[in-house]
């Protein structure tokens, strides 16, 4: 396992909180109210521990494979329907939402290998990222992939407690099924817009891996 490098910062600024709390507790309280210094240093240890892995990258042997579609993103799916595009393609498409709580991997990978059409960021608001309208009002960005002759939908979706989104495609750049597209800090949503003849192979409530659990057959 290692560490993402969006986390290099958060967990500096982590690690030095966690450093001056506990020497200004140990000065202060350890004396007269050790039992209380103690709980101030396993709660901060926690978060701390919490913080670093939130940012970790598990090492996977990935199942790829062409005219597949494997998940973007570690969690669980929350959606799967039939839904009008509301960004890019102009037809009906079928949305499978895999929402990602606070504890998943939080790397976004590519579910399928191919062209960027399309790559696009979007200020909006932090709705919580289950809530039906988050993949229209909240803060995203959208990748469109040519995979063969077909495209998909990718959009990464902001949380109540998601504060950044990180994507790092081009349009025009040729990627690899399972190779890190971006990354979402805390808590968030990633949908995918497949052709209706798709064939889905996951069910609602099914936990997901990214890079791993096939989502569908095109």
């Amino acid at each position: 396992m290692t560490i993402h490098k969006e986390g290099y910062k958060t967990i500096a600024i982590a690690a030095i909180l966690f450093g001056v709390i506990n020497i200004l507790s140990f000065y202060l309280l350890s004396f007269n109210l050790p039992v209380l210094s103690w709980i101030i240093f396993i709660v901060t240890f926690g978060l701390l521990l919490f913080v670093i892995s939130f940012f970790r990258i598990p090492s996977r042997k990935f199942s790829l494979a062409e005219n597949t579609v494997v998940a973007p993103c570690d969690g669980v799916v929350v959606a799967i329907e039939e839904v009008d595009a509301d960004e890019y393609f102009k037809d009906r498409r079928i949305q499978v939402s895999i929402f990602m709580s606070p504890l998943n991997v939080h790397v976004n990978r590519n579910a399928v290998g191919g062209e960027v059409l399309y790559s696009e960021y979007h200020k909006g608001k932090y709705l919580v990222a289950w809530h039906p309208k988050s993949s229209i009002e909240n803060e995203r960005h959208t990748v469109v992939y040519k995979s063969g002759n077909r495209e998909i939908l990718v959009k990464q979706i902001a949380g109540a407690v998601a504060k950044r989104i990180v994507n790092y495609l081009k349009p025009g750049q040729m990627v690899n099924q399972g190779e890190e597209m971006g990354f979402i800090k805390f808590g968030s949503r990633v949908d995918l817009l497949l052709p209706l003849d798709s064939e889905i192979t996951v069910k609602l409530k099914e936990n997901t891996r990214a890079g791993i659990s096939l989502i569908a057959k095109l």
